[in-house]
C-alpha cells in the first residue's frame, strides 16, 4: 500500500456493484478520499455517503473532477462519460481486480475463485478468521448477514477476498493462498465461449500464487482437477473421494441443518460439524472455508464455532417472513443465476420444507447465458411447483434471436408443467402472487437481475 498512498483521490465507476463498493469501503477506512457514480442509488451506496464517500446518481465527466485514479467495473461501457474524460485527462483507468490486489500488498492474503459458492465461501472464512480473534480485512461479493457489510477494514495481518473470474481481471491478483470451489460452463462470453480458454484464465491466475503459498481445491471437481495438473504449486484438496486431504462424510440434513464430519488424513484425525444451512453444496462450501482455516494452524473450537454460527449471505438463500393477504408465507431470496446455483438451492428448499409446494419467480439473466444453458434452464425449472418468469435481465446485452422468457416458458409447458407463466410487468406480481396464494408455501426470488426489488415490494406487502 505505500506506493498507493501517493493517490489520494480514488474514483469508482460503477461504485454500486457487489464487488466495487466492498472495495471503495476498506479504501474510505484506509483514509483515502473516495467518490464514485452509479445509476442506481441503493441503500449501500447511502450508507457509504453518509460514510464520507462522495457518491454521485448517473454518469458524466464533472462527477471525476479532482480524482487521481479511476477505478472501473466491469459492467461499465467504452463510451462510458467518465471513461473518456479520464483518458482526454490522462488519468490512470484500472478495473476492480487490479485495485484489489494492490489493497492486498503488504497482507497474507487469501483469494476465493470458482465459479459457483465464492461469496459464501469467502464469508464462512472471514467469519472463522473474525472468531479466531484474527480481525481479517474482507472483501466479499455480498452482504455478510451477521454484519450487515460486504466488507470491513481489520486490525489483522490477513486479506480475504473473492477473485471473480468473469472478466478474466482476476489474473491480476497475486494471493498467498486460493480457494477453487469449482469451475464450470458460465461467463464463457469473455472467453470467446470456448471453456478451454476459461482454464487457461484459472491456470494463469493460479501461477500467480507465490512458491510459499498453495491452493485448496474441490478434489471432487474434474474440471478443477484439470487445471491442478498444470500448475506446479503445493495443492490442499477436500471433497467426498477418499484420497482428499480433507474427506467430507456422514452428511446429515434436518429442519434446515446439517451435520458432517471432516477427516484429516495428514493429522490423521476427525472433526464433527454443524452448519445451520441446508444443501449438499454448503457443507462443500463450509468444508473449503474449514481447510483452509486447519491449514493456517486455527484451532478446531475456533472454526467450529463459527461454522454452526455462521448465518448466511444477503440474497444467498435469504429468508423472510411475510404475509400474502392473510397466509403466512417464507419467502426466500436467491442470487443465483446458473442453472447449477437454481437447482442447489431447489433442493435446499425441498430438504429444509419437504412436501411443501414451491412457487419460483424467476428472472434470466444475460441472453448469452440464457442462450447457452437454454436446455438447461428448461429442465432445473420443471422441479418448481409453480414457475412465474420475468423478462431476461440483459446487462447490456444485446437481445438474441429467439431468446426470450416467452420462449422458456413454451418449452416448460411443453414438457408437461402445469403451471408456469411468463410477466412482461413487473408491477403485476404481487397481484398475480395474491391470486396464487392457496398454491403454494414456500414463495421464491431467483436470479441476479432487479428481482432483488421485486423481493423488497414483498416484504413490503
Amino acid at each position: 500500500m505505500k506506493k498507493l498512498e501517493k493517490v489520494k483521490n480514488i474514483h469508482f465507476v460503477g461504485i454500486g456493484g457487489a464487488g466495487m463498493i466492498g472495495i471503495a469501503r476498506v479504501l474510505l477506512q484506509k483514509g483515502y478520499s473516495i467518490s464514485g457514480s452509479d445509476i442506481n442509488f441503493s441503500e449501500e451506496l447511502k450508507k457509504i455517503a453518509k460514510d464520507g464517500a462522495v457518491v454521485f446518481h448517473g454518469h458524466c465527466e464533472e462527477n471525476i473532477d479532482g480524482a487521481d485514479l479511476l477505478v472501473v467495473s466491469s459492467a461499465i461501457e467504452a463510451d462510458n462519460p467518465e471513461l473518456i474524460a479520464a483518458k482526454n485527462k490522462s488519468i490512470t483507468v484500472i478495473p476492480r481486480a487490479e485495485m484489489l490486489g494492490s489493497l492486498m500488498i503488504g497482507y497474507e492474503s487469501i483469494a476465493i475463485a470458482g465459479s459457483h459458492g465464492k461469496t459464501t465461501t469467502t464469508s464462512m472464512i472471514a467469519k472463522i478468521f473474525d472468531v479466531a480473534d484474527l480481525s481479517p480485512t474482507y472483501v466479499v461479493g455480498g452482504k455478510v448477514l451477521s454484519t450487515d457489510e460486504n466488507s470491513d477494514l481489520g486490525k489483522g495481518k490477513y486479506l480475504i477476498a473473492e477473485a471473480d473470474e468473469s472478466d478474466g481481471t482476476f489474473i491480476h491478483l497475486q494471493p498467498d493462498v486460493v480457494v477453487l470451489t469449482n469451475i464450470d460452463n458460465d461467463h464463457l462470453v469473455h472467453y470467446n465461449n470456448i471453456f478451454e480458454n476459461l482454464l487457461d484464465s484459472f491456470v494463469t491466475f493460479l501461477e500467480n500464487i507465490p512458491f510459499w503459498g498453495y491452493v485448496v481445491m474441490n478434489g471432487d471437481d474434474s474440471d478443477v482437477l484439470k487445471v491442478s495438473n498444470r500448475i506446479a504449486r503445493k495443492m490442499i484438496t477436500f471433497g467426498e473421494e477418499t484420497d482428499c486431504n480433507y474427506v467430507i462424510r456422514n452428511i446429515e440434513s434436518k429442519g434446515g441443518s446439517q451435520n458432517f464430519t471432516i477427516y484429516d488424513s495428514k493429522n490423521n484425525s476427525k472433526y464433527d460439524f454443524l452448519l445451520n444451512l441446508p444443501g449438499k453444496h454448503n457443507v462443500f462450501n463450509a468444508s473449503a472455508a474449514i481447510a483452509v482455516a486447519l491449514e493456517e494452524q486455527i484451532g478446531i473450537e475456533k472454526i467450529r464455532k463459527a461454522i454452526s454460527d455462521f448465518s448466511g449471505v444477503g440474497r444467498r438463500y435469504e429468508k423472510h417472513k411475510v404475509n400474502i393477504e392473510s397466509k403466512k408465507i417464507t419467502l426466500i431470496d436467491d442470487y443465483g443465476h446458473h442453472p447449477i446455483e437454481i437447482r442447489c438451492n431447489l433442493n435446499g428448499i425441498k430438504e429444509e420444507y419437504p412436501n411443501k409446494k414451491i412457487c419460483m419467480i424467476f428472472q434470466p439473466h444475460r441472453y448469452t447465458r440464457t442462450a447457452q444453458l437454454f436446455d438447461d434452464f428448461v429442465n432445473v425449472l420443471m422441479m418448481a411447483d409453480c414457475l412465474i418468469l420475468l423478462d431476461i435481465y440483459s446487462a447490456s446485452e444485446k437481445p438474441i434471436r429467439d431468446i426470450s422468457s416467452k420462449r422458456i416458458v413454451e418449452s416448460i409447458i411443453k414438457k408437461g408443467h402445469k403451471d408456469v407463466t411468463h410477466l412482461k410487468d413487473d408491477d403485476d406480481i404481487i397481484d398475480f402472487i395474491k391470486l396464487k396464494k392457496d398454491s403454494y408455501d414456500i414463495l421464491v426470488t431467483q436470479g441476479a437481475g432487479s428481482i432483488s426489488k421485486v423481493c423488497e415490494s414483498i416484504k413490503n406487502g
